[in-house]
């Protein structure tokens, strides 16, 4: 790498930069296009030219070497919390693992696990890892199972701040919900709703929305956040909708993701969540939905005839035994696939990995999907859910969200196509820079506005302070040596 170096982290260059690498991910013709040798140039915040040989003065020349400078990564499904799913990877059955309120803790009070100060230090060191990965565009989502009900306008604010001083462009607002389900005896829970609550949410997600969305040039973006669909009543659906067209938003509900959620929606309302939104009208190109795993066909029908965009997570679903089958089928059907992480870590390239290899096992076989066609998701597929025609891709009049990835890992050798071989290869470690609108914001594992290393020890200290106080919401309230045992029998050293 050469024409860079750390003292630009955190700014945007006066002047037009070009980037070139041995590889470049330009876009023409409605397709991305690999260029050998190729060169971008980009002023201010926005790409004035994709190609070779730029003919124009530059301020800044900067060769990235064996590398692809590639569009930024767009994740529709981004951890911002310290993440609790890894909780459950080998300690079963999640509701006897505080997974779902038992009836003892709703009675006694939920309460807010966090302070509000931690709160916002997990988004800003969430964004952080996010830029590690050369992700440039993100819509965070949290848990809310640590929570005393939804999330807070006051933690979302100091997301839109910290999107803003570390340089990430953000689709946010507060989730809400009117439900939640409550654990009644062992294996058996039912829906209990608060409708005022779920529409006070509603309200504050809006208002929140009005006050912030183009902030930090434009960086700041509103989406609705209803939680998950068995926990929202129609009216409040209804109601999250219209509020959607009346912002120009979009909504993200999750939904057709798990066993418990699609027991509940059928016992609810007799069908399942994409039908009971489709027969309310509820269903559009407004609407993202992760995760799809759950999806009969007529689920997957109903959002191709609607324009319904699917988030695919395929790292956190392999990891609790499901999958999306497939996303080549549901590509043949037209309907729209954008990639979300949505767990730790937050490494979109090894979830384009496991894509490839679930929708292979998927389908029985190896020849209905290439690397290429979950690239394009992770790019052009989440612009498109967003309503983007300047993300996801480098061609001029674009937005300079750029990722810059290297191909001369070790690990990574041989290389043949640098698609493939980022997809295969399969880590965000390689990411070497990160700009967003033009400016640096993560440069060689250094994030601008933040030490990473020393947020690291931060989190685990905040994860340690939540896992202790598991035994709250938890069946039965075991102690937590009960509730996460480790893989072996744990010894010390007593002397």
């Amino acid at each position: 790498m050469s024409g860079l170096d750390r003292s630009e982290l955190g700014r945007r260059p006066a002047g037009r930069t070009l980037l070139t690498a041995d590889w470049v991910l330009g876009h023409r013709d409605g397709e991305h296009r690999l260029l050998r040798r190729g060169e971008v140039v980009f002023e201010g915040g926005e790409v004035l030219f994709v190609g070779h040989r730029f003919a124009g003065e530059v301020a800044r020349r900067i060769d990235f070497g064996n590398a692809l400078v590639s569009p930024g990564l767009i994740d529709l499904d981004a951890l911002s919390d310290l993440d609790t799913t890894i909780l459950g990877i080998d300690h079963h059955p999640g509701w006897a693992k505080g997974r779902v309120w038992p009836r003892s803790y709703v009675e006694a009070g939920p309460y807010e696990m966090y302070m509000p100060e931690e709160l916002a230090f997990q988004k800003r060191f969430a964004f952080g890892q996010l830029l590690l990965n050369g992700i440039t565009t993100a819509v965070p989502i949290a848990s809310l199972f640590y929570r005393e009900w939804g999330e807070t306008v006051a933690e979302f604010d100091a997301a839109a701040e910290a999107a803003g001083e570390l340089g990430l462009r953000v689709y946010l607002s507060p989730a809400y919900r009117s439900g939640g389900m409550v654990l009644e005896a062992p294996g058996k829970t039912v829906p209990v709703f608060d409708e005022e609550r779920g529409l006070e949410g509603l309200r504050a997600a809006v208002h929140f929305i009005e006050r912030q969305n183009g902030r930090h040039g434009d960086l700041i973006r509103g989406m609705l956040a209803p939680d998950r669909v068995e926990t929202c009543t129609l009216d409040l659906l209804r109601r999250t909708d219209a509020a959607a067209r009346d912002l120009g938003c979009r909504i993200r509900l999750h939904m057709a993701q798990g066993a418990m959620e699609v027991e509940a929606v059928r016992e609810l309302q007799g069908t399942t969540g994409p039908a009971w939104l489709s027969g309310a009208g509820l269903l559009s190109e407004r609407l993202i939905a992760p995760h799809a795993t759950n999806a009969t066909v007529q689920d997957l029908d109903l959002y191709a005839e609607n324009g319904v965009s699917i988030v695919h997570c395929p790292l956190v679903s392999g990891r609790g035994g499901s999958m999306l089958r497939s996303f080549s089928a549901c590509r043949a059907r037209g309907i729209n696939i954008a990639m979300g992480t949505d767990t730790a870590p937050a490494d979109m390239l090894m979830n384009l990995m496991v894509g490839l290899i679930t929708c292979r096992i998927a389908d029985g076989a190896p020849d209905h999907i290439r690397c290429a066609d979950l690239f394009d998701a992770a790019t052009l597929g989440g612009a498109k859910a967003l309503g983007r025609t300047d993300l996801g891709r480098l061609s001029p009049g674009a937005r300079a969200d750029i990722a810059v990835f290297g191909l001369d890992d070790a690990v990574m050798a041989p290389s043949i196509d640098p698609i493939t071989t980022l997809v295969v290869g399969g880590s965000g470690k390689v990411t070497r820079a990160t700009f967003v609108d033009g400016r640096l914001s993560m440069l060689l594992g250094e994030v601008a506005g933040i030490d990473m290393v020393a947020a690291r020890e931060q989190a685990q200290r905040q994860y340690d302070g939540l896992v202790a106080k598991y035994p709250d919401r938890s069946w039965g309230h075991p102690p937590v040596s009960d509730l996460f045992p480790p893989s072996y029998v744990s010894e010390t050293d007593d002397g």
